[in-house]
């Protein structure tokens, strides 16, 4: 019976749009769990092994989310540090021509690094050189294709 349950209400979940943290699953369960020992046959108790082995896979899940989200830390500081390597270096990138829609190779120096809150992405300024003009371009890191000094 609780596995049904279980089933059911994981589908039910599924299908909310809303991502739901660990805890909050847990919580969740934790509260299906207590209407379950509530509402229980008494000649058919639930069975306390099934019920352990699903809250160890809950603590295994916030252990995961966990390491998800220093290891997104871990990430986002060796992006930066990665960008600010690129400083007054050369870099290769291909951006689309507004006319004819096709790419061109463009290089150019790489003037600043910095990081948008808004997309949360690790951006480079880059300058290239264009005769006598001098163009700007913003950059996401795996848009250079070649680096030099």
């Amino acid at each position: 019976m609780p596995g049904a349950l279980l089933r059911k209400y994981f589908a039910k979940a599924k299908k909310m749009a809303a991502i739901q943290t660990a805890s909050q699953i847990q919580m969740d369960y934790m509260k299906l769990l207590i209407t379950q020992l509530q509402n229980q046959n008494p000649l058919e108790p639930m069975d306390n092994d099934q019920m352990a082995s699903q809250l160890a896979q809950f603590s295994q899940l916030q252990q995961l989310e966990s390491m998800s989200g220093s290891f997104a830390e871990v990430l986002k500081i060796t992006n930066r540090n990665y960008a600010n390597s690129l400083l007054d270096k050369n870099v290769t990138f291909y951006t689309e021509n507004e006319i004819t829609g096709e790419l061109e190779k463009k290089v150019g120096k790489v003037t600043s690094a910095f990081f948008d809150a808004k997309t949360g992405q690790t951006l480079l300024g880059v300058e290239v050189q264009n005769g006598e003009k001098t163009d700007q371009y913003t950059l996401q890191l795996d848009s250079v294709v070649l680096i030099e000094n």
